[in-house]
């Protein structure tokens, strides 16, 4: 059973970087941002997710919010990953464990894979919503943007 944690605390974590430096998640209290966790890395959604949120980005940090994604795997598989994007404006961060995932309730899909999911936390730290992508990435990323715009005022 998905417990619904819109209007909860954010979990807090420190997880690897595909950079290699060491990513705290308070590090971003005090602003909007979003965490994104895909199943795979070179999967076509998931890359098609990584680059949507790429393609968008600028409109995100228009309204002062960040984006993160967190990946299953090692930091040097972000790494490749992230490369054959053609680098991207924000962090991947490696949750090999999925000790982050399970803190925000990810499920896993088929036993497997874990679920393509995103959270926009506010600046006073709760979750305002919780989005499941599955196949969808451009129209999940709109939904996020529009519902940044409602909360914020901007966009």
């Amino acid at each position: 059973m998905k417990i619904n944690l819109v209007g909860q605390p954010a979990p807090s974590f420190t997880l690897e970087a595909d950079d290699g430096t060491t990513f705290d998640s308070t590090s971003l209290d005090g602003t909007w941002r979003i965490l994104f966790f895909y199943s795979r890395h070179n999967s076509p959604t998931c890359k098609r997710g990584c680059l949507t949120f790429k393609e968008q980005h600028d409109l995100f940090a228009s309204v002062g919010c960040s984006i993160v994604g967190i990946g299953p795997g090692s930091r040097e598989g972000l790494a490749s990953f992230k490369a054959s994007l053609g680098d991207l404006p924000f962090p991947l961060l490696a949750d090999p464990e999925r000790a982050v995932g399970k803190s925000f309730n990810v499920p896993l899909h088929l036993g497997q894979f874990p679920a393509k999911s995103s959270f926009l936390i506010g600046p006073d730290n709760t979750i305002r919503y919780v989005y499941d992508w599955l196949f969808r990435p451009r129209r999940h990323v709109a939904r996020i943007l529009a519902d940044i715009s409602q909360v914020t005022g901007d966009a």
